[in-house]
């Protein structure tokens, strides 16, 4: 067991490697998401125009900040959920209660991903300006 401890601890990359492998690893998980996901690059359109118009709307740091980070946690959601759809799709793509239950679950997040975005923007938009 220790031998197999070894091997895989000598595999792994130390330092600046480590953190440009990390960087292709993700880079081809967005590509890969982009690629296979309609729903991913319809929220990266939304995303392209909210996260501008929320800079702008946004009357202080605070506020483009509060306008801004719902749309990055919405689409992070949004490839969690699409990596666990690939998940279990990977395992078998037989109509399982379980497999069912998994994806429905990922779905509920991003749906509340959503709803937490929407909320957000119409607190800090209503607010009224003094």
């Amino acid at each position: 067991m220790s031998n197999l401890v070894d091997k895989t601890e000598r595999l792994k990359h130390k330092g600046l490697v480590r953190i440009l492998s990390a960087f292709c690893n993700s880079w081809k998980g967005f590509r890969g998401a982009f690629r296979e996901e309609a729903a991913f690059r319809q929220e990266l359109a939304l995303a392209a125009v909210l996260a501008p118009l929320g800079l702008y709307l946004g009357h202080n740091g605070i506020e483009r900040a509060l306008l801004v980070a719902p749309i990055f946690i919405f689409l992070i959601v949004e490839l969690l959920n699409s990596a666990i759809e690939a998940t279990v799709d990977r395992i078998g793509l037989e109509r399982h209660a379980l497999s069912g239950l998994a994806k429905d679950i990922g779905s509920a997040a991003v749906f509340l991903s959503f709803l937490f975005l929407a909320v957000v923007w119409a607190l800090v938009l209503s607010v009224e300006k003094i």
